[in-house]
């Protein structure tokens, strides 16, 4: 870790309302549930051909503290290296393509490309109900409580949790990793994607 602003355990995200980009705000989990202080500002460039996705320490976008970007343009594996302003490589997202068409599932990656951790839907019920409400003429508007449990070792340690509710808001926890296995700015890169970067 570099940057004692990500040295926490649990993460508030919600995605503000912008014209021409996509804008989140990550704060840290304030007592009550709800947003505490920021931490970075998250900027995803619309009708970008290959994501690119830059984390600011303001809203000025004057300092950049870490980026997410697709490693090709097109790439059935889905796998977005997290790296610093410089390209030097913290970790890697990768969408596991084949249960995700059922139960949306990514890997993570550290620094060396080993995996360290697995984020999953928590429950395959709420998964299937996420897609087949696709079906529906402005589904995409429903609210859906959205969970997915993120594992180390086979063993939950953390989780991002969407509250019912029309905005795009999320608590992210990693709190069953005391020793920081998981790069919390790979975690808060994870949060970001879990929004971002797929559909239902």
């Amino acid at each position: 870790m570099t940057d004692d602003r990500f040295a926490h355990d649990a993460f508030f995200i919600d995605q503000l309302i912008r014209p021409i980009a996509n804008l989140y705000r990550i704060s840290t989990l304030g007592s009550d549930g709800g947003p505490g202080q920021p931490v970075a500002f998250v900027r995803q460039k619309k009708l970008s051909i290959r994501e690119d996705i830059r984390f600011f320490a303001d809203e000025s976008e004057t300092d950049e503290l870490f980026r997410m970007k697709a490693r090709q343009v097109f790439d059935i594996r889905g796998r977005y290296d997290v790296t610093s302003p410089e390209g030097e490589r913290i970790g890697t997202l990768e969408k596991v393509l084949g249960i995700s068409f059922v139960r949306s599932t990514w890997r993570v990656y550290d620094a060396s490309e080993q995996q360290v951790a697995l984020a999953q839907e928590k429950h395959i019920h709420v998964a299937l109900f996420r897609r087949l409400i696709d079906f529906v003429p402005y589904g995409e508007f429903a609210p859906i409580v959205f969970q997915f449990t993120i594992l180390m070792d086979g063993r939950q340690v953390g989780e991002l949790r969407r509250p019912l509710g029309v905005r795009d808001r999320y608590t992210l926890s990693i709190g069953g990793d005391p020793d920081k296995r998981l790069d919390r700015r790979v975690a808060v890169a994870l949060g970001i994607a879990l929004d971002a970067l797929q559909s239902r």
